[in-house]
């Protein structure tokens, strides 16, 4: 019995096919290295990062999905700013409790998953120390940005230009 197709025409396909899988694990793994890790602080899941374009691009993405997010960015004398990263960030309740407590942001970006409510958000770059109350709503994200003047201790966080 003689097969419909001939090996000849078959091996092209096979190859793209295979071209095609190996591509798409290639691109599979460097989507997963650009994600930051999620970690947990007193029963608080939360993400921090966008240092580079891609994890930039991807906390601005899930942004909308988590209840929190803070933005950290240190004036130039120019009038245009530079991501800061390195920030020290304490979330406290509307009792005064930390649940959030001094953890450093790995980028410009941070979310957080909040419960609705009001909260007390404290953002330090060396000795300068910037707070924001931040409401939560249920369904809704809430945002603070957290923006240093020129001439803040620029050795004490990493910071990147703001495009």
């Amino acid at each position: 019995m003689t097969s419909r197709f001939s090996s000849s025409s078959t091996r092209p396909l096979a190859a793209a096919v295979l071209c095609g899988a190996v591509l798409l694990g290639v691109l599979s793994s460097a989507q997963a290295a650009v994600n930051p890790p999620i970690y947990m602080a007193h029963g608080v899941e939360y993400m921090s990062g966008g240092i580079g374009s891609d994890e930039a691009q991807l906390m601005e993405t899930v942004s909308p999905r988590w209840p929190a997010t803070f933005e950290f960015a240190v004036k130039d004398h120019k009038g245009s700013a530079d991501f800061a990263a390195g920030v020290h960030v304490t979330v406290r309740d509307s009792s005064g409790t930390a649940l959030l407590d001094n953890v450093v942001s790995g980028g410009p970006f941070m979310v957080a998953r909040l419960e609705p409510g009001t909260y007390e958000v404290e953002a330090r770059i060396g000795s300068q120390v910037l707070k924001q109350p931040l409401h939560v709503l249920q369904g809704a994200a809430a945002k603070a940005v957290f923006e240093w003047p020129a001439g803040t201790d620029m050795a004490s966080a990493g910071t990147r230009t703001v495009q």
